[in-house]
């Protein structure tokens, strides 16, 4: 049993070193191709539809963070089970390591975008995890083998000592000495075999698990390092608007800032690692059903007029009363601006497919981008560059739509086209094709199930009707009464969402608190429950407070 437990540990211990040299030659090359993140990726590419939004629903940000340590923890149980077969044949053990990075390897060569050096990370954690099992094997094997003479002349010695008692006293204490001195020297010397076996076997574990958190600890330094926020000195806009006005966030405790910051903007993807973009080599090209083929740089775009729009954006998988909403200054160029450079007058596209720099695509219908709002492929949030995680070095940005149909980070292609001709990732997946967002609204404050105080007090929050007029009106609702009016904080035009809030006098015990909104258009916000599959979740958010 203890061999077995040895030999297991073993393959954990050679995997973890494997791994962690994979990740750090994929912090050099391509982080993506990294082994565990690769087949992550393809686990997430896998996954159906109602299953990621029950992670998302469930985990909320740490569903990425999940679902590496679930693959991680994975790839450990096959490892240990390749360190046992290593216990009869070593070969036999190691092979079963191969498959698993093999696995890797295709994951990572499958990859949109990926090329020949996205093999290395996995070769490099083949070569590392086969030699980590074989060393350990060899270490362990003198100590095995000292533990089985140990155990024979325990065997034969206690064999002797039986014969000894049933002949002459005389010749009994004869052979007592002699074997009891050839049975002292022989275990003995297979105590000290095994003594200093241990101690190499002990040692060159440390070397190894101190090699791996070493180079585990590189790779993921690296790739911050790489991915780290880069602050380029942008131009102003060509009629710069005026700056917010104050938002409630002073005198609402609790409440959503008027403008999210870069820090707290929401961000959802399908990535587990951000790509590394060099600016200075970046390219946007538009081509497809389009009269030239055109191709701009970072600084084409700089170059260019600018417009600066505040919005809200959405992410269609926000729940009811979800955080996957926030609202920034966007930055950037005109997508009518830049479509018209590579002309359209003569195009028949129903659709305009975006691509990042990895090979990702998204499909935004072609009426809706170009009907008069202000599309833009953006280069600046709130006044500086793009973060990396926001989409670095140029993003699109739609009013009024989904992220998932107009929200492309790391944008690097353009290319009009039809729906019937050419599905997008999500398409693929059978998401809606056209999915305005939908009224929505939401409580801040209190939280669910928060205990507050009996008194005066008040409930506030956000509300957002992108592109359908704005927010007109937000209504609070008290236990099941009547509808009441919020007071509505300022607002920044219809693409952005508004604050809001409601006096109230709370009193001792439970209270149902709900929230809705109308739009400009004198829409309210539908009570009809939706999840967010296939284009958006609606309904009323509530929650329940008690108060003390």
């Amino acid at each position: 049993m203890r061999n077995r437990l040895i030999y297991a540990t073993f393959g954990i211990l050679s995997t973890l070193v494997g791994v962690a040299l994979g990740h750090l030659v994929a912090a050099l090359t391509t982080p993506a191709a990294s082994p565990v993140l690769a087949v992550g990726s393809k686990v997430i590419t896998l996954t159906p539809t109602a299953m990621k939004e029950w992670a998302i629903r469930q985990f909320g940000d740490a569903d990425k963070a999940i679902l590496i340590g679930s693959v991680f923890l994975g790839v450990l149980v096959f490892a240990a089970i390749g360190g046992l077969l290593a216990r009869r044949r070593v070969a036999v053990g190691a092979g079963l390591l191969v498959f698993l990075v093999a696995i890797a390897a295709y994951t990572a060569l499958t990859r949109s975008g990926a090329g020949i050096v996205d093999l290395l990370p996995s070769l490099a954690a083949a070569v590392a995890g086969v030699a980590s099992l074989w060393w350990l094997d060899r270490l362990a094997r003198p100590q095995l083998g000292a533990h089985t003479r140990a155990a024979a002349v325990s065997v034969a010695a206690a064999s002797v000592a039986g014969d000894s008692g049933a002949g002459d006293s005389v010749a009994g204490d004869d052979v007592s000495d002699s074997t009891s001195a050839g049975t002292s020297g022989g275990t003995s010397g297979a105590s000290a075999g095994v003594s200093a076996s241990r101690r190499g076997l002990l040692i060159g574990s440390g070397v190894l698990a101190a090699a791996a958190a070493a180079m585990g600890g590189a790779g993921h330094w690296i790739s911050s390092y790489r991915t780290r926020l880069v602050d380029i000195a942008l131009p102003s806009a060509a009629r710069p608007i005026p700056p917010l006005p104050t938002g409630l966030e002073s005198r609402v405790p609790g409440i959503s800032p008027f403008q999210t910051s870069r820090d707290n903007f929401y961000r959802v993807d399908t990535r587990l690692t951000l790509p590394i973009v060099d600016v200075n080599s970046w390219t946007l090209t538009i081509d497809g059903d389009v009269d030239q083929e055109v191709t701009f740089t970072f600084d084409d775009l700089m170059g260019m007029e600018l417009i600066e729009r505040d919005i809200t954006l959405t992410c269609v998988s926000n729940d009811i009363g979800g955080k996957y909403v926030g609202s920034a200054r966007w930055l950037g160029v005109r997508l009518m601006d830049l479509l018209e450079m590579a002309g359209i007058e003569n195009t028949k596209s129903d659709q305009i497919l975006s691509t990042d720099v990895d090979g990702m695509t998204i499909g935004t219908p072609y009426d809706l981008a170009t009907d008069g709002r202000d599309a833009m492929i953006a280069i600046g949030m709130n006044g500086k560059s793009l973060p990396i995680e926001h989409g670095f070095p140029a993003r699109m940005v739609i009013p009024g739509l989904y992220g998932f149909i107009s929200a492309t980070k790391w944008i690097s292609r353009i290319t009009l086209t039809t729906y019937a001709e050419t599905d997008s990732y999500w398409t693929e997946r059978d998401w809606d094709t056209r999915t305005p967002i939908k009224i929505s609204s939401r409580i801040d404050t209190p939280k669910p199930l928060a205990r507050v105080e009996a008194g005066r007090t008040t409930i506030g929050g956000v509300a957002w009707a992108q592109h359908q007029g704005g927010i007109a009106k937000v209504q609070v609702r008290v236990d099941g009464g009547g509808w009441q009016d919020a007071r509505l904080g300022p607002t920044a035009g219809e693409d952005y969402w508004r604050q809001w809030y409601l006096p109230w006098t709370a009193e001792p015990g439970q209270h149902n608190l709900a929230v809705r909104a109308v739009n400009g258009e004198g829409e309210v916000q539908t009570a009809a429950r939706a999840t967010p599959f296939p284009n958006g979740s609606s309904g009323i958010q509530e929650v329940v407070v008690t108060v003390v």
